[in-house]
């Protein structure tokens, strides 16, 4: 079964499409301590509809290539860029995050909210450094383990979802295997998976459903998607999502 079209169904209409917030995005800015006059050339990898590249734009003296493999999501960036006015300092670009055209030291920073998995985060962040200018920087977020042991289920269900889940010091080796010098990290609150994403998905499951005619797939769909916030819901205190700043050397 093909998946994707309701998977876009049912995201498009999300103004994030995983764990994240403002206040966070802000918190990363503070901690690069990037300078908001600065010209910056950015590119946000796996944007979906735009989140972080809305904020940058509002807040950053910043050129964005928004890159997506879904065009509707693009689109819908284009839209959501040309109501908040930002519309001349954000581009898109649909293309795969392994077939990204960039040239060598053309990148201020990486921005990678929640999707680098897609590709998986040691290929991404080795794959991409070289899109770097010497001293850019790399933001990405990622799933990862807060505690040292964790019950089989959750363990069991999150190495069949995603097998390079991993704690926060064996992600930061991996970045400095990789070239890049560690500025900061932190875990995104509680408030980013259920206020700033869960609860609104939540919102739009019997829209979808009927919209959808609560076909077989739409169904599947929800049925993993709620699989997965009541994982989060039962099970938060193991994990999150890690945000990591790295500097190229």
């Amino acid at each position: 079964m093909d998946y994707l079209p309701f998977l876009i169904d049912l995201h498009r209409q999300g103004l994030r499409q995983g764990p994240g917030g403002d206040d966070q995005s802000q918190l990363v800015i503070e901690l690069a301590c990037l300078h908001r006059s600065k010209p910056l050339k950015v590119a946000d990898i796996g944007c979906g509809t735009g989140a972080g590249s809305l904020y940058l734009a509002k807040t950053l003296n910043a050129q964005i290539i928004a890159v997506d493999v879904i065009k509707d999501f693009l689109d819908e960036l284009t839209h959501r860029a040309r109501q908040a006015g930002v519309e001349e300092k954000i581009s898109t670009l649909t293309c795969g995050m392994d077939e990204l055209p960039f040239t060598d030291d053309e990148l201020d920073i990486i921005w990678s909210e929640g999707s680098i998995y897609n590709i998986g985060f040691e290929k991404g962040i080795s794959q991409w450094q070289r899109f770097l200018k010497s001293g850019g920087l790399l933001v990405v977020s990622e799933i990862t383990w807060t505690t040292e042991f964790r019950p089989t289920e959750l363990q069991d269900y999150w190495t069949a979802q995603y097998p390079e889940i991993d704690t926060a010091s064996a992600k930061i080796k991996v970045l400095e295997k990789h070239g890049y010098s560690p500025l900061g990290h932190f875990i995104l609150p509680e408030s980013c998976w259920l206020k700033e994403y869960y609860e609104p998905m939540e919102d739009r499951f019997e829209d979808f459903l009927l919209r959808n005619e609560h076909t077989q797939e739409a169904m599947i769909i929800v049925d993993a998607e709620r699989k997965e916030i009541e994982m989060y819901r039962q099970f938060k205190e193991y994990y999150g999502y890690g945000v990591y700043i790295g500097k190229k050397r």
